[in-house]
């Protein structure tokens, strides 16, 4: 056991514009945002679970926002795309540093937003992260950058990692121009899973598909979770729906002959986000621990699954709002001021999380 290493895995980063206004404190001048006297308290919201993020070895996470610039005023008003009404994100740069700070490794940049802010926001993206020392997968700024394969040596362990999308809410890469975003297109996934089987010992793919706020996963990602382990994938983890969804633990002889028991997700739910139309599912998620160890004969197996429910606890006291990032067990055996009136909120999503997972992922926390 002492020897294992544990990955960790959170689902959708998904700092909207309401989050940003509660977690800052800013002066005001003519009605409008200081940019000068603006300071975000991002630190506070994961201080709750940081400790679960970083004593892992290696922590992974989906980066469903932008670092495309701006000013105060720009991240924290609610924006939508003027062709099909889709909301677009963006926010301060400071939070990727958090993201370092708090134990985050490498974030998937494949999703339906990382296109919000067009060719330019997606590469500001990648240069802010490059900058605060995170690496990325799912999108490039030039097809050198297409084709590498982002792969972490792990206490001698190299572990492969992969990112792909089914689409980028209608804003696509004009063409003719070298950046681009990892699509879900059976070849291409096909194709760097097999480079990737031979630099790697161990393959993760963070997969964002499925329909938002659906429960059960769709057919497509059962069937896309079946062909990556077939092509080689021992983990796959799931964002989108941003809501929990069910885990499956199976042995699968991958095409080239090894059998290894592996690990499906289909959702990971929010890590971090707001209650959408009353209901709290999209409050609710897990940290999943996912433990590997080499064997003496050398190659490398899934030891264990491990999970900690959370829950995104936003409040407001004396006109000042917070948002904190909860191990929902620890939260209600030991229940605080700003719980008041989520204490049977958070007690029927933990209930929720157990039946869910019962079976598949230990309890952990």
């Amino acid at each position: 056991m002492s020897d294992d290493i544990i990955i960790a895995a959170v689902g959708d980063l998904l700092m909207k514009p309401l989050l940003i206004r509660s977690i800052c404190t800013r002066d005001k001048r003519g009605g409008s945002f200081d940019k000068d006297n603006v300071h975000y308290a991002f630190e506070q919201v994961f201080e709750p679970i940081s400790r679960y993020l970083q004593d892992a070895h290696l922590t992974i996470g989906n980066l469903e926002t932008t670092f495309a610039g701006g000013s105060a005023d720009g991240y924290m008003k609610t924006r939508r795309n003027p062709k099909n009404g889709n909301p677009i994100f963006k926010c301060p740069d400071i939070f990727a540093s958090v993201l370092k700070t708090v134990g985050f490794n490498v974030l998937a940049t494949a999703n339906n937003h990382c296109m919000d802010y067009g060719v330019h926001g997606l590469k500001r993206t990648l240069e802010v992260l490059d900058k605060n020392g995170i690496a990325h997968v799912g999108t490039h700024r030039n097809r050198e950058e297409s084709r590498k394969l982002c792969v972490q040596d792990v206490g001698g362990i190299r572990i492969g990692i992969l990112s792909y999308t089914r689409d980028t809410n209608g804003n696509t890469v004009p063409k003719g121009q070298p950046a681009g975003v990892k699509k879900i297109v059976r070849m291409c996934m096909k194709q760097d899973l097999k480079r990737l089987r031979v630099i790697s010992d161990f393959i993760i793919v963070c997969m964002h598909y499925g329909f938002e706020y659906h429960r059960s996963p769709a057919a497509h990602q059962k069937k896309l979770a079946r062909f990556l382990f077939r092509q080689g994938a021992d983990v796959v983890l799931g964002a989108h729906p941003h809501v929990l969804q069910p885990a499956v633990c199976r042995t699968v002889k991958d095409i080239d002959g090894r059998s290894r028991k592996r690990f499906a997700i289909y959702s990971l739910g929010n890590f971090i986000s707001t209650r959408l139309n009353g209901k709290d599912a999209a409050l609710t998620g897990i940290i999943v621990r996912i433990r590997i160890r080499k064997t003496t004969s050398g190659s490398v197996q899934l030891a264990g699954i491990d999970y900690i429910p959370t829950w995104v606890c936003i409040s407001k006291d004396d006109e000042q709002s917070s948002c904190r990032i909860v191990p929902l067990k620890q939260a209600l055996q030991k229940p605080e001021r700003c719980y008041a009136g989520q204490m049977g909120r958070m007690k029927r999503a933990y209930r929720r999380t157990l039946r869910m997972y019962k079976g598949v992922l230990s309890l952990s926390g």
